[in-house]
């Protein structure tokens, strides 16, 4: 029987294995941080080695776990699958995804280059593609599978300025929502994650800086920025025994801020 209770073992991830792209730092490092503390073998993967390298020593520290670090660009189908052959090589299984590599900017639409909107959509969307496809066998083979989409809410409303990373999340929703119906049968669950404004993250540097950060504050109904470990505790949520019957959906995670826009749009 089922443990509805299991997420809040300190043991509850004990002998799953799982991969975090843009695991070096922000909401990635808060995941793998999470995964590994309650047991789980951990791989992060990111485009910078030296911060890389520092975040698998510091993980590995903070948890008293071995980290497997991979540098990788997800845009690279080949580096996704050899990310996945490395997490198969050094721990023997995969059983879980996490796809948290992302690219984001501010810029007006009617000066967006082509460039920079192929560029956020070939990591947060085309990046999720390659890695789901390239962790499929693995997955499957587990008998436990289960992918994580960290997403956003930007595309739920109008958002001035965020265009490209606006149609590259809907189209990871999409893509969360179409392999739960696909994949289900191969025992993998698919959900997706979207945080609100989380503080002290490179996302919130560079979309909010100043008093913008001040004023997205007050859109957000609990008065808070959220905090990297909030989306880790979604995330091991979502991985346990008391979300086996949980898929196809995206599990939002931001205090209430993309209710509350609406009324902010009228107000201002």
């Amino acid at each position: 029987m089922i443990d509805p209770l299991s997420p809040y073992r300190p043991d509850a991830l004990a002998g799953h294995v799982a991969i975090v792209t843009g695991g070096a730092t922000g909401i990635g490092r808060a995941i793998a941080r999470g995964f590994a503390r309650l047991g789980a073998d951990v791989c992060i993967a990111s485009r910078k080695p030296e911060a890389l390298a520092e975040a698998a020593a510091t993980l590995g520290a903070e948890t008293g776990r071995a980290i497997l670090a991979v540098p990788a660009d997800v845009r690279n189908p080949d580096d996704a699958a050899r990310v996945v052959e490395a997490t198969v090589a050094r721990f023997g299984a995969l059983d879980t995804l996490i796809n948290n590599a992302a690219g984001n900017f501010l810029a007006p639409a009617a000066t967006l280059s082509p460039n920079g909107f192929g560029t956020v959509v070939d990591i947060d969307l085309k990046g999720t593609f390659h890695m789901c496809r390239a962790a499929f066998a693995a997955l499957s083979a587990s008998g436990r599978g289960a992918i994580m989409n960290i997403t956003a809410t930007l595309h739920y409303h109008g958002t001035p300025l965020q265009l490209h990373a606006s149609a590259a999340k809907a189209g990871v929703d999409a893509l969360t929502r179409n392999l739960a119906v696909e994949w289900g049968g191969a025992g993998i669950r698919v959900n997706g994650i979207a945080p609100g404004p989380i503080a002290d993250t490179e996302g919130m540097r560079r979309l909010a800086p100043g008093d913008a950060a001040t004023r997205a504050k007050a859109g957000i109904p609990l008065g808070r920025f959220g905090a990297a470990d909030e989306i880790a505790a979604a995330a091991v949520f979502l991985r346990s025994a008391a979300a086996a019957y949980v898929t196809g959906t995206v599990l939002v995670v931001d205090g209430g801020h993309c209710q509350n826009q609406p009324m902010m749009l009228m107000q201002s």
